[in-house]
This record gives structure tokens, C-alpha cells and sequence, in this order.
């Protein structure tokens, strides 16, 4: 696995589709939908195609081969 950065969040968990903006992975929302649509997206290791997916602290989220971990 790559090196991650680290993605501080103020709550339990985000939506996906929010935590590639945060993270600077994505420009705007609509990118967002894109990526996570065609099947771009890892969360932990598994492809997932729901923007609304909740990513909790802990977890490491992929674009392509660039990841982030979530912390609160």
C-alpha cells in the first residue's frame, strides 16, 4: 500500500463523497460522483460506489493510488 496522509475530521464519520473534497483528492462534488461511480474508490481495501458511504476514523479511503486515513 502507498503512503497516506492524514484527514482530520470533527465527528465519528463523513460521507465519502465529502471526504474526497476534504482531502483534496477530488475538485467538487460532481468529480466526487464521478470517481466514486466508476468504481475508482476504495474504502479499506474495497471498492465502494455509494457517495453517502459513512468512512469512519481509522479507515483509509483510495483514489486511484492516492490514500488518505481518517482521524479525529
Amino acid at each position: 500500500m502507498s503512503a497516506h496522509a492524514d484527514v482530520q475530521i470533527r465527528d465519528e464519520s463523513i460521507k465519502l463523497g465529502q471526504l474526497l473534497k476534504l482531502a483534496n483528492l477530488v475538485e467538487d462534488g460532481a468529480e466526487a460522483r464521478v470517481v466514486i461511480t466508476e468504481g475508482l474508490v476504495t474504502v479499506d481495501g474495497e471498492v465502494d460506489t455509494r457517495r453517502s458511504a459513512q468512512i469512519t476514523v481509522g479507515s483509509v479511503v483510495c483514489l486511484e493510488d492516492e490514500c488518505v486515513r481518517v482521524t479525529n
